[in-house]
């Protein structure tokens, strides 16, 4: 999110895109596809007057990735030591709008700290930077902002909708700019996992009791949703309403604080039906 509150932006870089229905097709006939061959750069911006979201998925000959740089087509992400630095050129969906220019990423620190979200030990999340500076220099459209950042990542070996049902995630900066994460997961089985941990600025890592669950307002596309909070929580903002897919800002209690999050829900069992897999193709295209 900007400084000024006026913008924000979400960026997805996917190896083995697990929201692909061509991903998924490819692996109903060879359970071997090579992920490679499935890449994409989510791009969703966020302003008053103008919110643009691309995904368009790209065949292996399209992307190359090193140790500091991963090409998707024509963007790219590349660390140079100290930032990470994205330039972006892709067109959204479904109206046929560019998104060019260049977000850059300043860590505050660098964690190298990963946790399992399932039973099984096939899918490790974990921040790489909690907290964080973003710069966005954009021509298209036209937006020059800095804001607060955070950048994680999430690896798996096995397609997402195997062990988990749904969770819900959400993440918000303490007023001594440490990070509150906390990942609410409902496994297969009747099984959950719930992680919450709080990511110093200088560093440490420490886990906390996440408060009690609190339901809150389906969504428009009657997309169920909670959040954990010590007090009442308020929907600030809706970004995403997909069917099986939100992403909100929150106001909610948490560690003693008031806070504002950035929320998300993911439903799998929405995911995999099959009306959601034929509409996808209309918010992903691909470049074989």
């Amino acid at each position: 999110m900007s400084d000024c509150e006026n913008f924000g932006l979400s960026i997805i870089a996917f190896v083995g895109s697990v929201f692909s229905p061509y991903y998924a097709w490819a692996r109903h006939k060879n359970p071997q596809v090579d992920p490679n061959d499935h890449c994409c750069l989510n791009v969703a911006l966020y302003s008053k007057h103008d919110k643009r979201w691309a995904m368009t998925e790209r065949g292996g000959r399209y992307c190359q990735r090193g140790a500091d740089f991963f090409s998707i087509g024509p963007s790219q992400l590349h660390w140079d030591g100290q930032a990470l630095h994205i330039d972006i050129d892709e067109i959204s969906v479904p109206l046929p709008k560019r998104i060019k220019g260049r977000v850059s990423l300043y860590p505050d620190q660098l964690f190298n700290f990963g946790v399992h979200l399932d039973t099984l030990g096939k899918h490790l999340w974990g921040p790489i930077a909690p907290s964080a500076r973003v710069e966005v220099k954009l021509s298209h459209p036209d937006q020059q902002w800095s804001g607060s950042a955070y950048l994680d990542s999430n690896e798996g070996s096995e397609p997402i909708d195997k062990p988990f049902l749904e969770w819900d995630w959400s993440r918000c900066r303490l007023s001594n700019n440490d990070t509150a994460v906390l990942y609410d997961v409902q496994l297969k089985g009747g099984e959950s996992n719930l992680l919450a941990y709080r990511f110093h600025r200088q560093g440490g890592v420490s886990s906390f009791e996440a408060p009690p669950a609190k339901t809150l307002a389906k969504t428009w596309w009657g997309l169920p949703r909670r959040m954990r909070s010590d007090g009442e929580v308020y929907i600030s903002r809706q970004l995403e309403d997909t069917p099986f897919y939100q992403r909100a800002t929150l106001q909610s209690e948490l560690l003693g604080e008031q806070v504002e999050s950035f929320h998300e829900t993911l439903n799998l069992n929405r995911l995999r039906s099959k009306v959601v897999q034929f509409m996808l193709p209309w918010r992903m295209p691909r470049r074989a």
